[in-house]
């Protein structure tokens, strides 16, 4: 009997080779199943304890059985102890356990898995084949099927991929093929077939992208707007997060997100069955937690929650027991997992603790009663918990309270005198704690040129005598322009990166306040319309802001220039509008902090080589809370002729502040004309007075500026002036939102409404401020107006 079945052997191995590749080769010998390197040709076939690895060793393809389940195709790392896949070819499909299972690619170029149970071969690229390929394991893990001799892709395993995301791979879409590659977690960690969470890539309005997870199709959890290194909803990155370097493309063809390792050997991306994101090796957590119900997650989507639940509430592991008689069912859906079991018993008002269903970690089972046992005999079960304390207070609790009043009391009283006090010590205390910055040992002598630290997001902290240096010693000749708070000057550091050095008197308006507010904010912006700072330097009273270089100076260099406003053709005026409208719509919504810029003008939008706009200065402007719609300021900072009437009369300041100045801008760059420098014959009359004149008038093409006569667009232009007085309505209420101002700009068909009342007449209300008490209203606010120009 054994001599028979080692003659069988051979005999069914030639059999399952010609039903493989029919008629169209010869039958397979021996030798020809033996496979070891890292390429399959057309009339190979690689056996199921074989495998292909990669000319660097570092990947491995070969099948494995993934008991009960079936068996499986896939890539592994050659050095995992844990045998981790990175891709998996037949997750949908898996093979009977103990069947024999084979690759091949036949003559007609199919690449095929075969087995000898039920059903019939599993082809993995059915429209993607050509006669005579070859399948070949790559370096960086994707298996690719290209002609013999050819370098022409026909099929690649990188554009299927599965829980998996590796250096190189795409999150995106083809736009010509439609293809989309995103991830799709497994069931369970032991069960391939596609689960309950999928992890996208997403362009945003603004022209950025970012990550979008998803449970069942509804949205889960969102990364934020992403960096070179980070993610706005990641939270504090490790050192660990350093390793990766993020691309981003956008073009005609495609769209999607990459990373690259260099540092590391081993790095892969895995969506978990529970909607965890890690970088498995390390393991570096991009995101953990579940995000269903109250979850207070970094990035965690809104989710619908019946209203019998709140925000104390939670689901922890209890070690204990369901109780028999309060079961409300079983579900031994085999295609769900613990993430579906938490969503359908958080919108079950009847349950409080469920658990899967088998043994393999699928299905669910819920119960409406749970019996806790801390002897840890039990298996852990997921039980909603109340985090907010009982009820129950007992007379000792209320004496505390009461004592602790009467001391918050006295404290007060103290604190009240010391209020003062406290004040002016707490600005020279600020300031020494920036000085640290320049003279703490762990950056070294402050006085050597090189000595230059790192700290924070990406931030330098430069040394004096490196930006003297780098300025030549704050030459006339290196000196770009004179801001509001001081000159500004352009630098050469010694590995030759140009930077623009923002050197703050201590004579100017900008304070130690304003200084670290710019250097804070700034520092937690990323987007391509808004400059980037470099770093900062503190030495004694001197405060500088290290700026990347713009070579174009700033708009107002050219508008009002004319002969340099020639440069500015439509095409490059309307690309800057547009540039303005996505910084500002990024400030106010999509950035990890709400912003109000409040002094945006035409000197604080700088220009890159391309004549790309940045919005800059940041030392005016404030934080608001997600939820804050205005706020008020004593203090009323700005440029005059760019503030809204609200924000100069009364305080008040929001979106619409912003707005009300981007206005202006677009009628200034328009027309050419500063806001202040057009007056009516008969009567003073600003820019944004003037074009409304015209636009009641029906002559509006008159505020074109004359050197566009070759280049514009006369849609374009009158789009953008109707859109501009919009924004400069009189009250905030009826000014469009920057997503809106968006939308008309770019949807040529979209209707715009009519213009209310215009506030033009707010700079007459400007100038009464200034006048002597008995001549003007009182006003509880101080006014500052900047009328210098910067850079």
């Amino acid at each position: 009997m054994a001599s028979l079945k080692f003659l069988l052997t051979p005999i069914f191995l030639s059999v399952l080779s010609c039903w493989c590749l029919g008629n169209s080769g010869p039958q397979l010998s021996h030798a020809q199943i033996t496979h070891t390197n890292d390429t399959i040709k057309s009339g190979e076939v690689l056996g199921n304890s074989q495998q292909l690895v990669s000319t660097d060793g570092r990947f491995q393809l070969g099948f494995f059985n993934n008991s009960p389940d079936g068996g499986y195709l896939g890539i592994s790392y050659t050095n995992d102890a844990y045998g981790s896949k990175v891709w998996i070819a037949n997750r949908d499909t898996p093979i009977r356990v103990n069947s024999q299972l084979y690759l091949t690619i036949d003559t007609h170029g199919l690449l095929k898995i075969v087995h000898d149970g039920d059903g019939s071969p599993i082809v993995l690229n059915a429209n993607e084949a050509a006669p005579n390929s070859t399948a070949t394991l790559e370096n960086s893990g994707n298996f690719i099927v290209k002609e013999l001799n050819s370098d022409r892709i026909l099929w690649q395993s990188f554009d299927h991929p599965t829980d998996t995301l590796l250096p190189g791979m795409k999150l995106g879409i083809n736009l010509k093929t439609q293809q989309k590659w995103m991830l799709t977690s497994w069931v369970t960690d032991k069960i391939p077939a596609p689960g309950g969470f999928s992890l996208e890539w997403e362009l945003m309005e603004n022209g950025t992208g970012q990550l979008v997870m998803k449970h069942r199709g509804n949205m889960y959890w969102v990364s934020g707007v992403g960096s070179n290194s980070d993610f706005e909803n990641v939270g504090t990155m490790t050192s660990d997060w350093l390793y990766y370097n993020f691309s981003y493309v956008s073009n005609e063809t495609e769209r999607y997100f990459s990373y690259s390792s260099p540092d590391m050997s081993v790095s892969r991306w895995v969506l978990s069955s529970d909607g965890a994101l890690t970088d498995n090796p390390k393991p570096i957590f991009v995101r953990s937690g579940m995000c269903f119900g109250y979850s207070s997650a970094l990035g965690c989507e809104p989710q619908k929650t019946p209203k019998c639940r709140n925000s104390n509430q939670k689901f922890e592991k209890r070690y204990g027991y369901f109780s028999p008689k309060a079961s409300l069912g079983f579900d031994y859906n085999s295609n769900i997992s613990i993430g579906d079991c938490w969503a359908q018993c958080w919108n079950d008002c009847s349950c409080v603790s469920f658990d899967t269903s088998t043994d393999n970690k699928t299905g669910c089972r819920f119960t409406s009663q749970f019996v806790e046992d801390q002897a840890q005999s039990f298996p852990q079960m997921n039980v909603l918990i109340e985090t907010r304390p009982g009820e129950q207070n007992t007379w000792w609790i209320w004496f505390i309270v009461a004592t602790a009043a009467a001391l918050v009391v006295i404290l007060g009283f103290l604190c009240f005198l010391r209020r003062k006090k406290l004040k002016r010590e707490q600005e020279s205390n600020e300031e020494a704690t920036l000085l640290e910055l320049t003279t703490s040992n762990r950056f070294g002598d402050a006085n050597e040129i090189n000595n230059d630290g790192r700290k924070g997001q990406d931030l330098k902290v430069f040394s004096f005598a490196s930006v003297v240096a780098a300025t030549n010693n704050f030459s006339i000749e290196n000196k770009l322009g004179q801001g509001g708070f001081g000159p500004v000057y352009k630098g050469k550091l010694p590995e030759g990166q140009e930077i623009a050095v923002k050197r703050l008197l201590s004579s100017s308006g900008q304070g130690l306040v304003e200084f670290k507010n710019e250097l804070i904010l700034i520092a937690k912006l990323q987007h391509m319309n808004l400059v980037r700072l470099l770093g900062c330097c503190v030495n004694r009273d001197e405060k500088m802001l290290i700026y990347e270089y713009m070579p174009n100076k700033s708009l107002d260099f050219f508008l009002f220039d004319p002969k340099k406003r020639e440069l500015l053709d439509w095409k490059r005026r309307y690309n800057i509008i547009e540039g303005i409208a996505q910084g500002l719509l990024y400030l106010h919504k999509y950035s990890r902090l709400r912003i109000i810029h409040r002094d945006l003008k035409a000197s604080n939008i700088l220009l890159d080589d391309d004549m790309n706009p940045k919005i800059s200065d940041f030392g005016m402007a404030k934080v608001f809370g997600r939820n804050d719609a205005e706020a008020n300021t004593g203090r009323v900072v700005g440029t005059h002729g760019y503030m809204s009437p609200e924000y100069i009369m009364e305080g008040n300041f929001s979106e619409k502040s912003d707005v009300y100045s981007f206005g202006v801008l677009i009628l200034e760059i328009v027309s050419g004309q500063k806001t202040r420098g057009i007056y009516h014959l008969d009567r003073p009359m600003n820019l944004v007075g003037y074009a409304w004149e015209l636009w009641r008038e029906d002559r509006s093409l008159e505020l074109m500026d004359s050197t566009l006569v070759e280049s514009y667009s006369t849609l374009q232009i009158l789009r953008c002036i109707h859109v501009g007085l919009l924004c400069v309505q009189e009250f905030a209420a009826d000014r469009p939102t920057m997503s809106d101002v968006i939308s008309m700009l770019t949807n040529e068909t979209m209707s715009l409404p009519t213009p209310k009342q215009i506030a033009f007449s707010a700079q007459r209300q400007l100038i009464e401020t200034n006048l002597p008490r008995n001549e003007r209203e009182s006003s509880s606010a101080t006014i500052t107006i900047s009328e210098m120009d910067p850079r």
